[in-house]
């Protein structure tokens, strides 16, 4: 169970300290950001460093200056001349590939890991991990019995016993289809959510992003360009080119206030209005964070009457960002940002600008279950 106290307790907490500097071949990398509980995700396309900055958390590649911090414990400090090696950073590492033993059972992979902490600094037990992540029909099965998405829980479980201070975790679900991985995503919620171990978690899949990360850091040719709740980094109309053009949207912290099961629909609370969503099998009270794509929200000047559209927002424009092509992104407060897309040709037929009175149109099927994730330890705080 989800341990409320503690979780209140490090709301205001820096978990993660990281200020590093390398030069891998050519490539110069400086990463500087901080982190409270839960899942950090490092974002941003292939070649940026992501890998790169793992391995630094690790203790599998060196910096050349600053440190990295992981509560009080320094895993590395240039200054004071710390350079802890990977088997003193109690670091657990989940693979793209998982990366078990293939001669040994998932039992006996599991414990692998376990084994070498001693007993007095074991933080979870092997029965709990194997709850879960619902292992205990597995353990007798080695892995070319399993399928990818058993592998990565293996995986998982297997660096979750070997009680790390930090789990990193390197794109796993990238090797997967979209049925394992959607098999596997409610298990790291899980895991976020319960173990009360942070996790920086490496992915170019803003979904995932979206759905999993309390803290998004975003890296380009070797920078971070922006960290900060999910919530606030998927606002900035400035970030389009780094999060996706095509994808970009705003993200939403809500609550689940009831179910219209006639018509298969749930109604959420979002602070400043409700939203009608796809049916979810979540109680009332259950925290989520949901996406709303920009290309799903149209506007209007007037109030839409006889709409066949359940979600309508009054907001006002806070900024607009043009681009050279036929297409304009709004940013607009409706009690929370959101960003619609619409044409250039409709941004100037309707004198579209900072100030201006809107009402915001987003269309109930179009928020689909990727869009909806459960809100993360850091929303559970608030």
């Amino acid at each position: 169970m989800i341990d409320h106290a503690v979780l209140e307790a490090a709301a205001d907490e820096v978990v993660l300290d990281v200020d590093v500097r390398a030069r891998f071949g050519d490539f110069d990398l400086q990463a500087r950001f901080t982190a409270p509980g839960g899942l950090t995700a490092l974002f941003g396309r292939s070649g940026v460093g992501k890998t790169s900055l793992i391995n630094l958390l690790a203790g599998l590649a060196r910096p050349i200056a600053g440190h990295i911090r992981v509560g009080d414990v320094a895993l590395f400090d240039a200054a004071a001349s710390i350079d802890l090696p990977p088997e003193k950073r109690r670091v657990g590492y989940v693979f793209q590939d998982g990366r078990l033993f293939p001669h040994l059972n998932v039992s006996r992979n599991l414990t692998y890991g376990m084994n070498r902490v001693p007993p007095a600094e074991r933080h979870h037990g092997f029965a709990q991990a194997v709850e879960l992540l619902e292992l205990g029909g597995l353990l007798e099965r080695r892995p070319a019995g399993l399928s990818g998405g058993e592998k990565q829980r293996v995986a998982i479980g297997r660096a979750l016993l070997a009680s790390p201070r930090l789990l990193l975790m390197d794109e796993p679900l990238s090797a997967l289809d979209a049925a394992r991985k959607n098999e596997i995503m409610p298990f790291i919620e899980r895991l976020r959510d319960e173990m009360r171990v942070p996790i920086v978690y490496v992915s170019h899949a803003l979904d995932d992003v979206v759905r999993l990360a309390d803290i998004m850091v975003i890296l380009s040719d070797g920078r971070v360009v922006a960290s900060g709740e999910v919530e606030d980094v998927m606002s900035r109309l400035d970030l389009r080119p780094l999060t996706g053009r095509y994808e970009a949207g705003a993200v939403l912290a809500a609550v689940v206030i009831g179910d219209d099961r006639e018509s298969e629909l749930t109604e959420l609370s979002f602070g400043a209005g409700n939203l009608w969503v796809p049916s979810l099998d979540l109680p009332r009270g259950a925290p989520l964070r949901v996406r709303i794509r920009a290309r799903d929200v149209s506007l209007s000047l007037s109030k839409p009457e006889d709409s066949s559209v359940l979600n309508i927002f009054r907001g006002t424009v806070i900024s607009v960002e043009d681009s050279d092509g036929p297409y304009a992104d709004v940013l607009i407060n409706i009690g929370a940002p959101l960003i619609a897309r619409i044409t250039r040709k409709s941004l100037n037929r309707l004198a579209i600008g900072p100030g201006k009175t809107v009402y915001a149109s987003v269309k109930a099927s179009a928020i689909d279950r990727r869009s909806v994730g459960l809100g993360g330890t850091r929303r559970r705080r608030h």
